[in-house]
């Protein structure tokens, strides 16, 4: 008796492989596309950090030392158990305590202490994160603050203007920060500058938060960003800076050196100063690459996508990024003005290797001071002496 599916044809087992092999490849390059296009949308899109720490207990009144109020007792990652000042931002960003030096690090738990707590509830909080601000605003260093508008051309963006207690002075500190924070990442350099007789202006740039938006809304690795900065140094130039020092902090490194050829004004631009810098914006992009364990090829297609018209559907972007215009280690031949450089060789978010090349291909201009353990843009936290120490020295050998 012949089975009721006999009739049908039969179908190669060659035939079945092959569809099988076809399906897998199209699901592989299915996945490759969504990580491409997953990747390159978080390269160009403004984020908040992650509050990555967390809160285990706080103890108001414990024995923590000198000048201490308490004692936290944090989970344990690179950040947590640094020597130094730090700020914990906790219970996203709703409560600000501030860290003095670790007391004791054991069985995944850190104790430190607690210096003041400035708004939220420490004892409930259960997540937070470390963060080199410390400071919330200029004036808890006892110092006169303006509150002032720089107009760029995506409109009125704020700032913070601290006068040096020298009026007649002329020279100026224009301070950028960082992809993913604030201006008040850029208050601790407030007192090394201002002895020395500079004027401070710590300015906000489109998509940060506190400037307006740009159309796509898009970060643009300091592509279009430095236009925000052109329009700072035409506000200090408007208001008597005839000697100007750019100092850039991580991605405001790059908006830096973008500024010194691109600006209206860079001949008012004397000097540079980089902490944690983003000199060489692939290198950065591969380490995170590497650091999440993507394929080499999604990370060049994700490159790819952001430096190309053709990419603005999947990243939203207005226009592409010119890549090898921000990498200021192949256009070394182009910085035009002492920069000094300074970072940590365990960055951890930003590699020093770009920092290491570009003072390597320019000795004539570029100093490099080399910390290690200090990680990202929180050198001044591990070691605020010798920060302070190495930008005083510096610019007197400037003549600034």
């Amino acid at each position: 008796m012949r089975s009721a599916n006999s009739g049908a044809p039969r179908v190669p087992v060659w035939s079945i492989v092959a569809m099988a092999a076809g399906t897998a490849a199209a699901l592989a390059a299915a996945a490759a596309a969504v990580a491409t296009a997953t990747m390159s949308r978080a390269i160009v899109t403004p984020s908040l950090p992650v509050d990555d720490v967390r809160i285990l207990r706080y103890r108001e009144g414990a024995d923590g030392g000198a000048g201490a109020i308490g004692v936290v007792e944090l989970s344990v990652n690179a950040d947590s158990i640094l020597p130094g000042r730090y700020s914990l931002r906790f219970t996203s960003d709703t409560g600000h305590a501030r860290l003095g030096e670790v007391l004791s690090v054991a069985d995944g738990v850190v104790r430190r202490a607690v210096l003041a707590v400035d708004y939220g509830d420490l004892a409930s909080a259960r997540r937070g994160r470390i963060s080199g601000w410390y400071f919330i605003h200029p004036r808890e260093l006892g110092v006169p603050v303006e509150e002032v508008e720089v107009f760029t051309s995506v409109g009125p963006a704020p700032a913070w203007y601290v006068p040096s207690d020298d009026a007649e002075s002329t020279r100026w500190v224009i301070q950028v920060h960082g992809r993913g924070v604030r201006r008040g990442e850029t208050i601790r350099a407030v007192p090394v500058f201002r002895e020395r007789g500079f004027h401070s202006l710590h300015i906000s740039y489109r998509n940060d938060g506190d400037a307006p938006r740009s159309a796509d809304g898009r970060y643009a690795l300091g592509d279009t960003e430095w236009e925000d900065l052109d329009a700072a140094l035409t506000y200090a130039v408007d208001h008597g800076a005839t000697e100007v020092v750019l100092m850039g902090w991580s991605m405001g490194g790059a908006i830096a050196l973008q500024a010194m050829g691109r600006a209206v004004h860079r001949d008012r631009v004397r000097a540079i100063v980089l902490d944690s810098p983003a000199v060489d914006w692939l290198d950065v992009l591969r380490f995170h690459g590497r650091a999440r364990h993507v394929p080499e090829l999604i990370g060049d297609a994700a490159f790819a996508t952001i430096s190309h018209s053709w990419g603005k559907a999947i990243t939203g972007q207005e226009k592409p990024l010119d890549l090898e215009r921000l990498d200021f280690v192949e256009r070394a031949d182009e910085v035009t003005v002492p920069v000094l450089i300074l970072h940590s060789d365990d960055d951890g978010y930003v590699p020093s290797t770009g920092s290491h090349e570009l003072a390597e291909a320019r000795p004539d201009l570029v100093t490099f001071v080399q910390f290690s353990i200090a990680r990202h843009t929180k050198l001044w936290n591990y070691d605020a002496a010798r920060w302070n120490t190495a930008i005083s020295e510096w610019l007197t050998r400037q003549g600034l």
